[in-house]
């Protein structure tokens, strides 16, 4: 796999769901919102995605995070006066919360029907939006090492974007059920601490020998290298406002420079790089990530090898001081100031589940059952959960300006 390396540069990509605008269910006409993209923005940069209810926002190669939103920005305009056009309304979550996903028609992208004819049952399940951040690295012996810098702070990352409470009309309890849904597919979730570039080849070779990147065309871990020179951070929910995404892709844009920088101080020191970024064990890893998803910044996570615990608001707030002088140079401090907004705002995983039981949801998930309710009520609350979705629709039309 080649990595040709690259200065600090940052991508974003946004993947965004298509709703009726009486019902706010789902509707798969992403195909149809293309054509009124190429008609009148010729070389746009939205494209499909494995579901036709989905397009994702692209942007080119940029130096600063504020020139990527900028970028997303003028994309989401013009989806937005397609949309109108078209008479559907976006959204913007991680999951969508009382669509099913047998309902759903795919693309017609053969990947993606490949993906389905392998995965079956769990691959069709996957109603599911994200946030992917590429972040220029240098060199490909750097990679691995920052990788498994980056996993310590999955809880982190996670906990500011979860956006993804309910599922098929019912609150599931997690903050991020997304986390829980996509790490289903063989090839997702986290990745393994390889050590080094070579380790991450000899894996490639294996996967291809035994036909799984045939199947599916890359590996789709939490956190990968790209053939771009970048490392990609794909685990973030898709969030309901721009400038949550933007102080999120600040703080991920800043700490892999970070990472970076401390590994060049320690080989220029002592040529022992590859050991000095931080690291947890895989389980504490596994463990944390678990915690996001299921409690958001309400979490306590683990944050170092000795497994000392941590409130996740707490270790956030201490790292955005941390990571302001690279902020600065990198033209983002206004972006990563941000950060400690999200935190006293709430997550959108909490706003979603105050609108939808301000509608009559469930006080807490799982305090009815089948027998409190009679047949013709049903069991799920998808009408309470309709406030949810106009609440993010809204948000999102609000910080597009």
């Amino acid at each position: 796999m080649d990595f040709p390396g690259s200065e600090p540069t940052i991508g974003l990509e946004w993947e965004v769901a298509l709703v009726d605008p009486e019902t706010k269910d789902l509707v798969p006409r992403a195909g149809e919102l293309l054509d009124i993209l190429d008609r009148d923005h010729p070389g746009h940069r939205v494209t499909r995605e494995f579901l036709a209810n989905t397009v994702e926002m692209v942007t080119g190669v940029h130096r600063t995070v504020p020139e990527a939103v900028a970028d997303l920005r003028q994309q989401l305009g013009q989806l937005l006066v397609a949309a109108e056009e078209l008479g559907v309304e976006l959204f913007s979550a991680g999951t969508h919360p009382f669509a099913h996903w047998g309902d759903q028609l795919l693309s017609s992208k053969s990947s993606y029907q490949e993906i389905i004819e392998r995965t079956q049952y769990w691959g069709r399940q996957m109603l599911i939006w994200g946030i992917h951040m590429h972040v220029g690295v240098g060199s490909k012996d750097k990679v691995w090492p920052i990788i498994n810098a980056v996993m310590t702070q999955y809880p982190h990352v996670l906990a500011m974007s979860a956006s993804s409470p309910a599922w098929e009309g019912l609150d599931t309890g997690y903050a991020s059920n997304r986390t829980l849904l996509y790490q289903q597919l063989p090839t997702a979730g986290i990745p393994y601490q390889f050590e080094s570039w070579e380790q991450w080849e000899e894996f490639n070779r294996d996967q291809d020998r035994s036909g799984v990147i045939n199947h599916t065309g890359s590996m789709h871990f939490d956190v990968r290298p790209t053939k771009y020179g970048t490392v990609e951070v794909r685990f973030a929910d898709a969030t309901m406002e721009v400038w949550v995404l933007a102080a999120i892709s600040a703080y991920v844009h800043c700490l892999v420079v970070y990472f970076e920088r401390q590994w060049d101080a320690a080989e220029g020191a002592d040529g022992a790089a590859g050991t000095v970024l931080p690291t947890l064990q895989p389980w504490h890893v596994a463990e944390n990530k678990w915690r996001a998803a299921r409690y958001g910044l309400e979490a306590e996570i683990i944050v170092d090898r000795d497994t000392n615990e941590a409130l996740v608001t707490d270790e956030i707030r201490a790292w955005v001081e941390r990571l302001m002088p690279i902020a600065e140079e990198l033209g983002c401090a206004e972006e990563l100031g941000n950060v400690p907004a999200v935190l006293d705002r709430g997550g959108d995983y909490a706003i979603q589940r105050e609108a939808a039981r301000a509608a009559g949801a469930a006080l807490e998930p799982g305090t009815r059952t089948r027998g409190d309710v009679g047949a013709e009520e049903g069991f799920t609350q998808p009408e309470a959960w309709v406030a949810a979705v106009d609440v993010t629709v809204e948000a999102l039309k609000r910080s597009a300006r």
